[in-house]
């Protein structure tokens, strides 16, 4: 069961911070609205709320895909493809490409516009029997859009115009835009982006489900776990790993710590850190605040990032998220020359010294200056993961209402999407593109 610790950080506050008014008023906006944008609580009652009809469809679909693709091109920016790149990383492994295994590989593209990136992808699945899951809400977003017109080409050429829509899966709109429009009228099987589901709350739906199937993950363990998480983030009071996540770190940014560090001691967690960064990041930084969320990977990062978090600036508080042990673990050998100096470490299991390496980091961050909130996670699969999801979603939505802003709205990523097109001479931008190209000397 998911549990946070909170004693290596209340010690840097110098009041209290059971603010139990403010938190149960953002838990009623969460769980009833009322509060701002609360037309986009829908992933609040998700996990037990979800279509059932459409999550056996994602299901068959799955088993489609590995029936008859080695390759699934998931396109998708930011939300729409952070959460299952993330889940399939830390249950199949940063390496699932390279392992062997019964299920497809999964390779994610239109999260940015390198041409590199684009045709390394592109190189890698055209000569394979490879299928598309395309996800926007829109389907007019650049850079997936982008994107999809390069692998439906490709697709067409490789199946004709009737096979290519066979093996195109379209996650967008339940009723309107350009990709559903497009989807209608080819005849693409199509997956719902919920309306009151803001992107980066969407991996516990088909948008994260359908790939994270694919990769031959549980999902049904996964909105398990997220159920079990929400029925106890329902509850009021501090007993709620919510609360106690959401209350303290908002204390600590009044205290003074702006930026908060996501750290894990598993190198697979690499990409759920970055999944947490956009939930947090779009969630709370607009106003004029916000905690700046950053990740390290443990132990790596601690020899190069490990100085400045012990010494630099006293502005860092690091949250640490902490499995349980994995079943299979590897044991240090004896060497007969101990040429290292290491045999003291024989016989032990990677987990204990992963374990001392944890322990002996906390106490000396929390003694330079590095208030600690520790996530214990529980077993790292499915249930678990979908259990901590949840959490950080939740926390998330009681973290923007507790800083007083909006946590379900994103319009500061407008701006340089406004840029782009001007400086790229879409029509209708005539005048702000010849206003930006004078301010860049072209």
């Amino acid at each position: 069961m998911l549990t946070v610790d909170v004693s290596k950080a209340t010690p840097f506050l110098s009041a209290s911070y059971e603010d139990e008014r403010a938190l149960s008023e953002a838990a009623d906006w969460l769980q009833n609205g009322g509060g701002k944008g609360d037309d986009f609580i829908g992933w609040v009652h998700l996990p037990e709320n979800y279509d059932r009809d459409e999550f056996a469809r994602i299901e068959r679909a799955a088993k489609r895909i590995q029936g008859d693709s080695e390759a699934l091109v998931v396109i998708g920016i930011g939300g729409s493809y952070l959460g299952a790149r993330g889940v399939i990383e830390c249950l199949g492994s940063p390496n699932y490409n390279l392992k062997k295994k019964d299920t497809p590989n999964v390779y994610f593209v239109g999260n940015g516009l390198s041409s590199a990136a684009t045709r390394e992808i592109y190189d890698l699945v055209k000569d394979a029997d490879f299928s598309v899951n395309v996800i926007s809400k829109s389907g007019t977003t650049t850079e997936p859009a982008v994107a999809f017109r390069f692998f439906k080409a490709l697709l067409e050429e490789k199946y004709g115009k009737d096979g290519a829509a066979k093996r195109i899966y379209a996650t967008t709109d339940r009723a309107r835009g350009a990709l559903k429009s497009l989807a209608d009228a080819e005849g693409y099987e199509t997956f719902v982006v919920p309306d009151d589901v803001g992107g980066r709350y969407s991996v516990l739906t088909a948008v994260g489900l359908l790939p994270i199937a694919v990769a031959g993950v549980d999902i049904r363990a996964l909105m398990a776990g997220a159920a079990e998480t929400m029925a106890r983030c329902r509850g009021k009071g501090f007993d709620n790993p919510a609360w106690q996540y959401a209350a303290v770190r908002g204390a600590l940014y009044r205290a003074g710590k702006k930026v908060e560090l996501l750290a894990c001691f598993e190198p697979s967690f690499r990409f759920m850190a970055e999944w947490w960064k956009q939930l947090y990041g779009e969630s709370e930084g607009k106003d004029g605040r916000g905690i700046f969320p950053a990740s390290v990977d443990f132990t790596a990062d601690l020899h190069s990032m490990g100085q400045y978090i012990q010494q630099g600036e006293r502005m860092l508080m690091e949250t640490v998220v902490r499995f349980d042990p994995d079943d299979d673990q590897m044991v240090v050998p004896h060497d007969a020359r101990d040429g290292d100096g290491l045999n003291f470490l024989a016989g032990k299991t990677l987990h204990e010294i992963n374990t001392q390496a944890m322990d002996g980091t906390l106490l000396a961050h929390v003694e330079g200056g590095v208030p600690n909130l520790i996530v214990r996670a529980g077993k790292r699969d499915a249930r678990g993961l979908g259990a901590l999801i949840y959490f950080f979603e939740y926390a998330c939505g009681l973290s923007g209402y507790l800083l007083g802003v909006n946590p379900f709205d994103q319009p500061g990523v407008e701006a340089y999407k406004k840029n782009m097109f001007a400086l790229l001479g879409k029509p209708g931008y005539e005048a702000r593109g010849a206003e930006l190209r004078a301010k860049l000397g072209r």
